[in-house]
């Protein structure tokens, strides 16, 4: 489900009234079920399935699976499903077209800013889209086609090129391909590589196993790909390991490639841990060291796995011991990366220079001042909490407290006073350290939501002109949960709110915008400007819900699919 709030732009006055949308992303899944009595739980496997049933178990949702998607091919079905992706992770704009995606299938158009479903987008066009292209989009015609189209969550927009760039891990080999789209206007300012066309499924050489890879970093002229050791194998069940299963004692790869050389990637080596998402990723050239290429990057370093398996309402199983100098507190930090690349023709191993964490405080769902994305930017807003984030959002964990983190002057005071690698933290603050702060330069700036209240991830919002980085707002659902009843569940009179928040003191509450409904606490959002929703692509029509349909009586097969879809479901 989407949920939005727009803000239109009088005609003749400057009052500006927010108008509140909430769709259903029309997936083939979301089509198939809807109304569907013959289903009796989901048709996709639950999380829980993947971490934490047994191996009959989770063949037998496979199973279950893969036969009611045969069904829905044939007549009498409700909505074939094509692709089984649910697109409920995350929402970008590129190109003149806004996009929902989830890592089980390619990005699916939607419509600003009533939030109605166009189509799937497979790298050249989307579906019911003017105009026609039909050649090969993400994860081509082959036979695993179908599998490599599956898009990361997490795609990044170039703010100068326009470019988008992805990744599609999946379970064959390479495991990783990588694709680059750019914008249909050849007057975007890019390189040469940027107007050629779509450069879709680049293999990535040096992944030996299928992995759980969500995020990556992308600077203006490289990209970072991590290896690290949370597998997504379907093999694993064969070894007595859970679908997904994270193993502390193997190592994280980190691998660094200029963005259309993915051949030229270098592997850098180091601890285990987990890491959902990247907060800003760029690159510096050293004169002083015979013009030496780094990239850096901010990411949220989680050292265990155990949120997977809260999101599955799991306790996380007994891990194998790590080796001594692997263990580490459980915690979820923002932390810095700079990666020196090796000269290309030298034996030289790749080794990390920096890595430790900016603060101590939890740190995830960051976000930052789009146009200074991938490039060096100076602040990283973000969610923090009481916890260490070993909880699924919106059951246990609660998001207390925005943070917004000055990481330039957090990687120079490291810089020149490094803390220890690996383990160590340039700011050892505490949540309630920094809130009793009262220095107006703090590195580190909290907003404190009120008692019972708690927010979602936040997106910063530049005012028009701003004269510095961080002139503008953040924008956050908000929801008092006083409002919940004893068994915590909320009456159809529960209502959430969108807060504005000065993004440069961290204190004021510019304006509360109240909801008509609860927003429930969802994953990722966006901020989609005037312009672009002014610029958006034409489309021929829009998906629309199946209105339920009578069995015809005079055809066997719809019965029989009927019948055998009661039984399965």
């Amino acid at each position: 489900m989407l949920t939005g709030v727009l803000f239109r732009r009088g005609d003749k006055s400057e009052i500006i009234e927010p108008e509140f949308a909430n769709q259903y992303i029309l997936t083939d899944v979301y089509l198939n079920a809807k109304d569907n009595g013959n289903l009796s739980r989901p048709l996709l496997p639950s999380i829980a399935t993947l971490v934490g049933v047994s191996l009959i178990a989770m063949v037998a949702a496979v199973l279950r699976t893969l036969a009611l998607v045969f069904l829905s091919i044939l007549p009498g079905s409700r909505k074939a499903v094509k692709k089984i992706s649910v697109a409920n992770t995350g929402v970008l704009y590129h190109d003149g077209r806004a996009l929902a995606t989830c890592e089980s299938g390619p990005p699916i158009r939607f419509q600003l800013p009533g939030l109605e479903t166009v189509g799937w987008y497979n790298g050249r066009r989307a579906e019911n889209e003017c105009g026609r292209d039909n050649k090969a989009g993400f994860g081509g015609n082959g036979l695993m086609g179908f599998m490599k189209e599956w898009t990361t969550g997490h795609p990044r927009v170039d703010p100068i090129t326009k470019e988008l760039i992805s990744f599609h891990a999946v379970f064959v080999r390479p495991f990783v391909n990588y694709s680059i789209v750019p914008p249909a206007s050849s007057s975007a300012k890019g390189t040469e590589e940027s107007i050629r066309g779509p450069t879709l499924d680049i293999p990535i050489p040096g992944v030996s196993s299928p992995k759980m890879m969500h995020d990556f970093g992308v600077s203006a002229h490289h990209t970072v790909i991590m290896d690290l050791p949370l597998s997504l194998d379907p093999t694993n069940s064969i070894r007595g390991l859970p679908v997904v299963s994270y193993d502390p004692t193997e190592r994280s790869r980190y691998g660094v490639f200029p963005r259309y050389e993915p051949e030229k990637i270098q592997w850098f080596t180091t601890n285990p841990c987990v890491i959902f998402h990247t907060a800003n990723c760029w690159e510096t050239t050293s004169m002083e060291l015979e013009a030496e290429t780094c990239i850096h990057l901010l990411a949220c370093r989680l050292t265990s796995a155990s949120i997977v398996y809260s999101a599955g309402a799991l306790v996380p199983p007994t891990p194998k011991p790590a080796p001594p100098e692997y263990v580490e507190e459980e915690q979820c930090r923002l932390y810095y990366y700079s990666f020196p690349l090796v000269r290309e023709g030298s034996d030289e191993t790749p080794t990390i220079r920096n890595q430790w964490a900016l603060s101590a405080i939890p740190f995830e769902f960051p976000t930052m001042s789009s146009s200074h994305a991938m490039r060096a930017a100076k602040y990283i807003y973000g969610c923090s909490t009481g916890t260490t984030y070993s909880a699924a959002l919106g059951k246990a964990t609660k998001i207390s407290h925005l943070a917004k983190i000055d990481t330039a002057t957090l990687i120079a005071r490291g810089v020149t006073h490094p803390p220890q690698q690996i383990k160590g933290c340039v700011d050892a603050r505490d949540l309630d350290e920094v809130m009793r702060s009262t220095d107006d330069n703090d590195p580190i700036r909290l907003f404190k939501m009120p008692e019972g209240w708690f927010a979602q991830e936040p997106r910063f919002v530049p005012r028009a002109q701003a004269e510095t980085e961080d002139d503008g707002w953040l924008l956050t659902y908000v929801f008092d949960e006083s409002q919940l009843n004893e068994d915590g569940e909320c009456g159809d009179d529960a209502i959430s709110e969108l807060w504005i928040i000065d993004a440069r003191n961290m204190r004021e509450i510019v304006a509360r915008v109240k909801l008509p409904q609860r927003v429930p606490y969802g994953l990722h959002g966006a901020w989609f400007s005037e312009d672009e929703i002014a610029g958006q692509r034409p489309f021929a029509s829009l998906r629309r819900e199946i209105p339920t349909a009578e069995t015809d009586t005079s055809n066997y097969i719809p019965i029989m699919r009927d019948m055998a879809e009661k039984w399965i479901g």
